[in-house]
């Protein structure tokens, strides 16, 4: 697991640009510090948010893929779960990367009615308690259309486990914290030009690990392959009964 973990904060702490990009204004927006609110409290609770949001994200995800993992090993498949999430990474990876590159990807963009939907929640949100706010309008953006964000859900799932797909999750959200916490300061213009090389290099990144969760990488059911192929004796040479007990032998004197 550690890999994993490891792995997947080195991809979202690269990736964190477009997470600013995309969440950088919700981040502002709940980190304002309006009402007399502290900002860093408003700050944390939006992290906080998140944070909920995507263990209970990763959590789900992992339990889906291990019961399809199960399921699979009865019908005698190994690890359909991150067969399924890792082709699932690379074609996200690859039209990332395609629309990266100027092709027009209209799977990508977001749905109207979902966008609509997220703006009429923020609007109903209490403004005349800030920190209440925050922490509602961080876990609001795990409903955001992100492919970014679902394809470590999808990555998450592919552990077959709950918790390794919480721990997956827990590794994403601390990976985009630190530029997304100083959205507010200008981390994203100091980049400069390497900003607008960074959609294409996380497409990338998402197709390696797509390619490394179909391998099997990143599986936490070694298991599933011993269930969906119990040993069978045909075939198998046979051998002689042991008893239980050494046979005793009479050594008394025979006529």
């Amino acid at each position: 697991m550690t890999a994993l973990v490891g792995s997947v904060f080195a991809a979202a702490l690269l990736g964190s640009v477009h997470c600013a990009a995309m969440c950088g204004s919700f981040a502002c927006l709940a980190g304002g510090g309006r009402h007399g609110a502290p900002g860093w409290r408003a700050a944390a609770a939006y992290h906080l948010g998140r944070l909920g949001s995507y263990l209970t994200l990763g959590g789900l995800a992992g339990l889906a893929g291990g019961g399809l993992d199960r399921a699979g090993a009865v019908a005698g498949l190994a690890r359909p779960a991150a067969i399924l999430a890792g082709l699932l990474l690379v074609v996200w990876g690859a039209a990332s990367l395609a629309s990266a590159l100027g092709v027009r990807v209209p799977l990508l963009a977001v749905p109207p009615v979902l966008s609509r939907l997220i703006a009429a929640a923020l609007r109903a949100l209490p403004t005349d308690r800030p920190v209440r706010r925050a922490l509602a309008i961080g876990a609001l953006t795990a409903a955001l259309p992100c492919g970014w964000l679902y394809a470590f859900v999808a990555t998450a799932a592919a552990t077959g486990d709950a918790r390794t797909g919480a721990a997956t999750m827990v590794a994403f959200w601390a990976g985009t914290v630190p530029l997304l916490a100083s959205v507010g300061v200008g981390a994203q213009l100091a980049l400069g030009p390497l900003r607008r090389h960074l959609p294409a290099l996380t497409a990338v990144v998402v197709m390696l690990l797509g390619g490394l969760t179909v391998a099997g990488r990143f599986s936490s059911m070694p298991h599933a392959v011993a269930v969906a192929a119990p040993p069978s004796s045909v075939g198998a040479p046979s051998s002689p009964a042991v008893p239980s007990h050494p046979p005793t032998h009479d050594h008394r004197a025979h006529p």
